[in-house]
């Protein structure tokens, strides 16, 4: 007899469509379709966690249970948040982590190479139709590969690298549909932080996003990856993308065989199965900047243009992937930062920073006059180079809450890669179409 959790539609009952979020998670529950509401219990295919959230955290619970990891193929541990180490307390914590690594024996770790939503994928880690958990908020950048990603606790993390399964209850999914062209110097942090100021830091609301329309189709893999990972700015579990020829092409190019990717195209939404759609114009966006505390205090750059900057930032998962590197060059090609203010520049991986320096991307960031500073979560997370009292920054990363990045007197705005480097360029916040021009 069919478990009453698991008995998604009856015979009486036609099957409602299904969303992509749907399909992945009733693949994991093993299940041919699922309910919204019902209340399953899924096998995981990916866990991720990092020095912060992974040994130092579970290494003592497995030890007082007495058990191990339920299949070490399916764990990736990233060493990118205490990194490189700046003090006792950090070095302990990393070397718990690589200590604990060996000890545990796994095929999967990825030691101060970048931040881990980044070089997860560009390791080939992520497939269409995964069902996959992260020890960090911002693993929800996983479903701009069309599988569904979340963050957990280190509770619920522990379960998961014990039994391989985790429960969940299956969300709606909000549709957010971009249509039009976006102007020059308007990319994906833009639409993600004027979604923000639209429907506010709970508009995903604990559910599913997922990113649709012609924009959106037109967007790189990694601009698309921006979109996923601050769904969490939105407040939403998972924020996904469904699979296209983008999506293949990417992970083709990151090594995954082509036999993991058949049947790509069944993992996309049913017509007429999102809760809601909320759509966007992009013809009409500006560049979008977001002032201090909050992402949801995103304006156009117009409300918040000439305010001075001391520090441009361009650094986290959000903003310093390779195609963020080349935003910013794009701004500061042949010039030099304005002689009051610093860019520092933190690549989010190190195959993204050697690829931006064979192109000469990286040349032009350090001839404008950039300070080049480790793949790791850095400022962004609060750890090494944070900013000194009283320093009003410009950042390409996707929080600026109050005391996260330095002192409680730090004011950071929030703006795209090229909004960062216009910034930079005139010592403060400035359109970047009028620099591009």
């Amino acid at each position: 007899m069919m478990n009453a959790l698991h008995s998604g539609a009856s015979s009486s009952h036609p099957i409602r469509p299904q969303t992509l979020a749907q399909k992945v998670i009733a693949r994991a529950a093993q299940q041919s379709h699922v309910e919204v509401g019902s209340l399953l219990n899924c096998q995981v295919d990916l866990a991720m966690f990092h020095d912060s959230s992974g040994p130092r955290r579970l290494a003592p619970m497995l030890k007082e249970l007495g058990v191990g990891i339920w299949d070490k193929n399916k764990v990736v541990l990233v060493m990118d948040h205490y990194v490189p180490a700046r003090d006792e307390e950090s070095r302990a914590i990393v070397q718990l982590a690589r200590e604990t690594a060996k000890r545990w024996n796994l095929p999967h770790v990825i030691d101060s190479e970048g931040i881990c939503h980044v070089v997860l994928p560009e390791r080939g880690h992520l497939r269409p139709g995964m069902f996959c958990v992260g020890g960090d908020s911002h693993s929800p950048t996983g479903g701009a590969f069309g599988s569904y990603m979340f963050g957990i606790g280190a509770t619920e993390m522990l379960g998961v690298v014990v039994t391989g399964e985790i429960w969940l209850e299956v969300p709606q999914t909000i549709a957010l549909d971009w249509t039009g062209v976006l102007a020059r110097g308007v990319c994906a942090k833009d639409m993600m932080l004027h979604m923000i100021a639209q429907l506010g830091l709970n508009g995903g609301q604990y559910q599913a996003l997922e990113f649709t329309g012609e924009v959106v189709q037109g967007l790189p893999m990694q601009e698309r990856m921006t979109l996923s990972n601050m769904g969490a700015e939105m407040g939403a579990q998972a924020a996904l993308v469904a699979a296209d020829p983008v999506t293949v092409d990417y992970l083709l190019g990151v090594g995954v065989p082509q036999e993991d990717l058949q049947g790509w195209r069944d993992w996309h939404s049913d017509a007429g199965s999102f809760a809601h759609i909320h759509h966007f114009d992009a013809n009409t966006l500006a560049p979008q900047i977001a002032a201090p505390h909050s992402p949801a205090l995103t304006r156009a750059v117009t409300e918040y243009a000439t305010t001075p900057i001391d520090i441009a930032y361009i650094g986290a998962c959000t903003g310093a992937k390779l195609v963020d590197l080349r935003a910013a060059a794009s701004v500061l090609k042949g010039q030099r930062v304005h002689p009051q203010t610093r860019l520092m520049v933190a690549p989010a991986s190190a195959r993204d920073q050697e690829q931006a320096r064979l192109e000469g991307t990286l040349q032009v960031l350090i001839d404008a006059g950039a300070q080049l500073l480790p793949n790791s979560c850095g400022a962004c997370a609060g750890y090494g180079a944070t900013f000194e009292e009283g320093m009003t920054v410009m950042s390409s990363t996707a929080r600026n809450f109050k005391a996260r990045m330095g002192p409680a007197s730090v004011q950071v705005y929030l703006g795209s890669p090229y909004s960062v480097a216009a910034a930079a360029l005139k010592g403060q916040i400035a359109d970047v179409r009028e620099v591009l021009t």
